[in-house]
């Protein structure tokens, strides 16, 4: 009898497994970046076709309609990031440079830099009041620029080290994860104020942050190995999913109701939104070891990821966070595709 139970619970397993991984999305193709030097986020900027990938000392941008490099913002000492910002504007977080590049979107050329406090990480923009913010984390602050002019507006203190951040324009709010403290920042747009920290608990370390506009929620990938679904009225916790080790980057596509985040142990875990309190495992996609940074194309629900080819890492290093030693020149980016496309 114990034996048959054995045999029933090892074939269970076998077919979830199966299950996670034969799910609605497909590796697409490959884009050949290379170079040398590390890498952190992407974005996705839908209206032009384009993708911007922070490498080393520069962004590379690349045309997703053709899925091809056509061009490099330099001079970017060890950039986390860069957004586009309408109408014709690139902005860049510069880690090393403890500043912001404002670029020329056409041309790709640099208008002019902006100072913020240590080392500005992730880096977004706000359609409201019309400003970019960026997240320091050293600062432990939020730099607050207006757009159109580069002047800083103010700085945020956030009493802790920022990851992502998502705005809320219908609310007035932007959200923040706040790494070492377990929680997030509400920040009010029109004072430039924190307004309310909500503790993730039982999520810890979060890095990944996405939200839907509609239904109030906020997608959080955190380093315990949970993606939590928090209301964002009122920063109540209402479902949590398993997901990989080394939990980096998350999404949300508003017309698949998908939630996604990326783990740096070469899964990402993606969730359905079933109603405004369920989510629900669709697929553990293998992308690749390392492959922890990703965004999404709301237009054509492709997700996009960062990785290269990697020597083996140090002996005894946790899943998802031993440093590998790159290959040389074998930065690429992975596409994947609902249903393949």
């Amino acid at each position: 009898m114990r034996k048959t139970v054995a045999i029933i619970a090892w074939v269970a397993c076998a077919a979830f497994a199966v299950q996670a991984q034969d799910g609605p999305y497909k590796l697409v193709k490959e884009i050949q970046v290379g170079g040398e030097g590390g890498w952190d986020y992407l974005s996705v900027d839908s209206a032009n076709k384009r993708l911007y990938v922070s490498h080393a000392t520069k962004a590379v941008v690349i045309d997703i309609s053709k899925d091809v490099l056509v061009g490099e913002i330099p001079d970017t000492p060890g950039i986390h990031g860069a957004i586009a910002v309408p109408p014709n504007r690139i902005f860049t977080s510069n880690g090393r440079g403890n500043n912001a590049s404002i670029v020329d979107a056409k041309t790709l050329q640099l208008i002019s830099k902006v100072e913020t406090q240590g080392n500005p990480d992730f880096i977004m923009y706000e359609p409201k009041q019309k400003e970019v913010y960026t997240m320091n984390g050293r600062g432990q602050s939020a730099t607050v620029i207006e757009a159109a002019t580069g002047k800083v507006v103010t700085t945020i203190p956030l009493g802790g080290k920022p990851e992502a951040a998502v705005p809320d324009v219908a609310a007035g709010r932007v959200y923040v994860n706040i790494e070492d403290k377990n929680n997030i920042a509400v920040i009010d747009l029109a004072k430039h104020e924190v307004v309310a920290n909500w503790p993730i608990a039982p999520g810890e370390e979060a890095t990944g942050l996405a939200i839907d506009l509609k239904n109030h929620r906020l997608f959080i990938g955190a380093s315990n190995k949970l993606m939590l679904m928090m209301d964002s009225t009122n920063g109540k916790i209402l479902a949590q999913v398993p997901i990989g080790a080394g939990a980096d980057a998350t999404w949300f596509d508003p017309q698949t109701m998908y939630a996604f985040t990326s783990s740096g142990d070469g899964t990402t875990t993606i969730a359905h939104e079933d109603s405004p309190d369920k989510l629900t495992v669709v697929q553990s996609l293998k992308t690749a070891q390392g492959a922890r940074t990703m965004t999404g194309d709301p237009a054509t629900h492709r997700i996009y990821l960062a990785t290269a080819e990697f020597q083996p890492p140090p002996a005894g290093a946790a899943p998802g966070r031993g440093r590998a030693t790159m290959v040389p020149n074998s930065m690429k980016i992975l596409v994947f595709g609902l249903n393949g496309k």
